[in-house]
Order: C-alpha cells, then sequence, then structure tokens
C-alpha cells in the first residue's frame, strides 16, 4: 500500500507589502504570547543547565554580589565621604538593577544565535525566545535580591508604601526588553560584530549612570540633565519608589519617552527583517 502525502508550496516572494509583514509580525508576537508556558520552561532550564554541578547553583551570583556591594559599600563611602548607613542600600539596590540591566542586554544580543538549533529545526515564533530571555534574567534577579533585603535589613531601613510605584517601572522594564531582545537579537544575527560593541557602550553607561555614585553628588544645576540619559531614567522610576525618594515628572517622561521610541525601532526592524532571521542564524 502506497501512502502519498499532501504536498506543501513554500512561496517566496520579494514584493511583500508592509501590511502583510506587519500581519506576520503581530501573529508571530500572538503566537509567541501563547507559548508562554515553553518560554518559562526553556529559561528555567538555562539557568540549571548554567549551574549544572554546582552546590549552591545561582547562588554563587547572589555571594558574588553581595561581596562586591560590600567592598564597594565601605571604599567608596569613605571615598565620597557619605555615610554608610545612607549609601549601601542605594548601592546594593543600584548594583542588583543596574546588573540585571546589563546581562539582559547582552543577552538580548544573543537571543536567536544562541537557539540557531532550534529555530533552523522546529518552526517557533522568534517571540518566545525574546520571553526566554527575559525570564532568564528575571530569575537571576530574584535570586539578588536576598543581597537587597540582607543590606535593607541590617539598617533597618524599608520601602514604604510608595514603594508599590515601582511596580509600574518594572513593566516598563518589561515591555523595554521584549523591545530590545527583538531589536538586538535580529540585528546581531546578521552583523555579528555588534555585541562586543554593545558591551562597551554598557560599560560606558555603567560610569556615567547613577550607580555607584549619588546624583545629588553633581549638584542641583546637573541633576536635570540626567534626565536625557535613558539609564538613569529607567534605573531611577524602580530605585527611587524602594529608596523612598521623590521621582521627578520629567523622570517618568523620559523613561516613557525613551520607551516608546525603543518599541517603535524595534517593531518596525522586526516586522522587516522577521522573515531573514532564520537565513542570518
Amino acid at each position: 500500500m502506497t501512502t502519498i502525502a499532501p504536498t506543501s508550496e513554500l512561496i517566496l516572494r520579494a514584493d511583500t507589502t508592509f501590511a502583510v509583514r506587519n500581519r506576520w509580525a503581530m501573529a508571530d508576537i500572538v503566537g509567541g504570547a501563547r507559548l508562554w508556558r515553553l518560554a518559562l520552561t526553556l529559561g528555567w532550564l538555562d539557568i540549571r543547565l548554567r549551574y549544572r554541578g554546582s552546590m549552591l547553583g545561582p547562588f554563587w551570583l547572589t555571594i558574588s554580589t553581595g561581596v562586591m556591594v560590600g567592598a564597594l559599600g565601605v571604599l567608596y563611602s569613605t571615598l565620597f565621604k557619605i555615610n554608610v548607613r545612607e549609601y549601601l542600600p542605594f548601592l546594593a539596590l543600584s548594583q542588583v538593577l543596574w546588573g540585571f540591566l546589563a546581562a539582559l542586554v547582552s543577552e538580548a544580543c544573543a537571543a536567536f544565535t544562541e537557539a540557531e538549533g532550534v529555530i533552523r529545526s522546529v518552526r517557533m515564533p522568534f517571540f518566545v525566545f525574546s520571553i526566554r530571555t527575559l525570564i532568564r534574567n528575571a530569575i537571576a534577579l530574584a535570586h539578588n535580591i536576598v543581597v537587597i533585603v540582607v543590606v535593607f535589613a541590617i539598617f533597618s531601613i524599608w520601602p514604604h508604601w510608595e514603594g508599590l510605584m515601582a511596580i509600574p517601572g518594572l513593566l516598563v522594564w518589561c515591555v523595554d526588553a521584549l523591545a530590545l531582545t527583538l531589536l538586538l537579537g535580529g540585528f546581531c544575527a546578521r552583523f555579528r560584530d555588534i555585541q562586543p560593541i554593545v558591551n562597551s557602550v554598557m560599560q560606558i553607561a555603567f560610569f556615567m549612570t547613577p550607580v555607584i555614585w549619588k546624583p545629588d553628588q553633581l549638584g542641583p544645576k546637573r541633576i536635570e540633565e540626567l534626565a536625557l540619559n535613558p539609564f538613569f531614567d529607567l534605573l531611577e522610576i524602580v530605585r527611587g519608589p524602594i529608596l523612598n525618594s521623590p521621582i521627578a515628572t520629567t523622570t517618568w517622561v523620559g523613561a516613557i519617552g525613551f520607551s516608546l521610541v525603543l518599541c517603535v525601532i524595534s517593531w518596525a526592524f522586526f516586522v522587516r527583517a522577521r522573515g531573514r532571521v532564520t537565513f542570518w542564524v
């Protein structure tokens, strides 16, 4: 007995309109969101494989972060002539949040290239790999929150009810993370030498952003200029409420404005390049 399988036809067209590409990109986002359980499993599996054979697992990262925060806190509080009780909670929170941002940007560059085997073997929405990258870094952030809790407990400093305003800031971070992953993931798949450039830019941004130094050290005239730094705006909308510090309106406007620009650029690129990512990886 002979079985004849139905034939399928693959049509490649170079004259696809923007509306058609936009519809396909939207279908990719919707399909990837429906597979959030798969993305969650893949992100958790990445963490397990990364620390396979380790006794403490991700908590090694927590210990190293805690040691670095303690050492830098004592050193820079002396150099900056700031009270340790005032400086160490700021440094612990800033260092943990910045570590999450820096790792997210770096891993966004390899979101598609590291999944080369899966992309070439299985037809799957690219948005799944964006969610996977976000979840993997969110799990690492959850482990490092222990450092913040310990430092806050030592100095008996806890957020007030205004600290709940950090939740909208975290939601903005999630949207930006997904948009950045789609943008850098595809762009770095096409140009492999972009990732070292991005890592160098993040190192410069670390020193230009108030992470190990406090914004008020610049003086009242220069603090307003920090609103032009997108990393400061994004960092402050989460850090400020937790530290019981008031958030300027310009900071929220800057964070939302930069996020909208990022989302627009990311969407325009993804609509244009979505059909080529498979060939680039």
